[in-house]
C-alpha cells in the first residue's frame, strides 16, 4: 500500500550499498523539507518519547474515514528531519483508513531502518507513527 514517494525511497535504498550513503540520502531528504514555522512549534504538535525534538501538524481534507491525511514536520535533529520526511512520503495523501491499515514497521523496514538507527532513534521513529497513528483515529473518530 505504500504510495508512489515511498517507492521511490525504497528504490533508491536498494541502489545505494553503503550505509554512509543511505544516512545522507536521509539528510538530504529531511534537508528539501520547508521549515515548520515557529508559531507551530508548540506543546500540542510536539511528539513525546523522542529524544530530539519534534513536532508535527496534521492537515485533512474531507471528513470521516474517507478523510485524506497529510503533515508537516520538523525536528532539531537533521537525521530525525530526514525520517519524518520518509513518513511523510509513507503517508501522506492516504485516507485515514488507510494510514490505520499500513503496517508502518514492516514497510520501514524495506529499507532496514530497524538495523541501522540507535534504540533513541528507533524508539522517536516508533513515537512518531504512534502519533500520526492517533491523529487518524481521532479524525476517524470525529465523523
Amino acid at each position: 500500500m505504500a504510495s508512489e514517494a515511498f517507492e521511490e525511497i525504497v528504490e533508491t535504498f536498494e541502489f545505494l550499498d553503503d550505509w554512509e550513503d543511505r544516512y545522507r540520502h536521509v539528510i538530504e531528504l529531511g534537508r528539501e523539507m520547508e521549515p515548520l514555522e515557529e508559531a507551530l512549534r508548540v506543546p500540542a504538535t510536539k511528539v513525546e518519547g523522542c529524544a530530539s525534538q519534534v513536532w508535527i501538524v496534521p492537515s485533512f481534507e474531507g471528513s470521516g474515514p474517507t478523510a485524506r491525511f497529510t503533515f508537516r514536520g520538523d525536528s532539531d535533529a537533521m537525521i530525525v528531519r530526514g525520517l519524518i520526511a520518509i513518513l511523510r512520503a509513507l503517508y501522506s495523501g492516504l485516507t485515514v483508513d488507510e494510514v490505520l491499515k499500513v503496517d508502518a514497521q514492516a514497510e520501514l523496514a524495506r529499507l532496514g531502518l530497524d538495523e541501522h538507527l540507535s534504540s533513541q532513534r528507533s524508539n522517536g521513529l516508533r513515537a512518531m507513527v504512534q502519533r500520526i497513528r492517533a491523529l487518524a483515529a481521532e479524525k476517524k473518530a470525529a465523523a
